[in-house]
């Protein structure tokens, strides 16, 4: 079988184009769609641990923590330890943090918009349902 033709390939040729896309998009804002990913997911909820935002995002916890220390360089994100837990830290996203993902929540939903205009509103709640099948699959292996 060709190559092409893989269904994995597929999934993650079309993922990393998708991740190349938005980073070149955020540059502006000197920060990647990985990090953005975490940011925007801890905007939803912050004051967890690191495990519990590793587990959200569905990250490796090593990954994670590089993330947050670059997020916290930049002034995006504070951790501060767990009165619960001695061994790890709350993290929590700072004023600009949250403004920053105000900005770059739009941007991405333009290029998801732009990437998926020839698709119709089924073929596109299709699509939602295939992946996220997928992606339950995999998480059950």
């Amino acid at each position: 079988m060709n190559v092409t033709h893989s269904i994995g390939f597929i999934i993650s040729n079309t993922g990393r184009k998708l991740s190349q896309h938005l980073t070149i998009r955020f540059q502006p804002y000197d920060i990647t769609s990985e990090q953005w990913s975490v940011l925007s997911k801890l905007s939803e909820q912050d004051g967890i641990s690191q495990r519990e935002l590793s587990h959200r995002t569905e990250k490796d916890p090593t990954n994670v923590t590089r993330i947050l220390d670059q997020l916290e360089r930049k002034g995006w994100i504070r951790r501060v330890p767990n009165p619960e837990d001695r061994r790890s830290f709350l993290t929590y996203v700072t004023d600009s943090g949250r403004e920053l993902n105000i900005i770059l929540a739009p941007i991405e939903a333009q290029l998801i918009q732009e990437i998926l205009t020839s698709l119709s509103e089924d073929e596109i709640t299709l699509l939602r349902k295939i992946f996220t099948q997928i992606n339950s699959n995999l998480l059950s292996h």
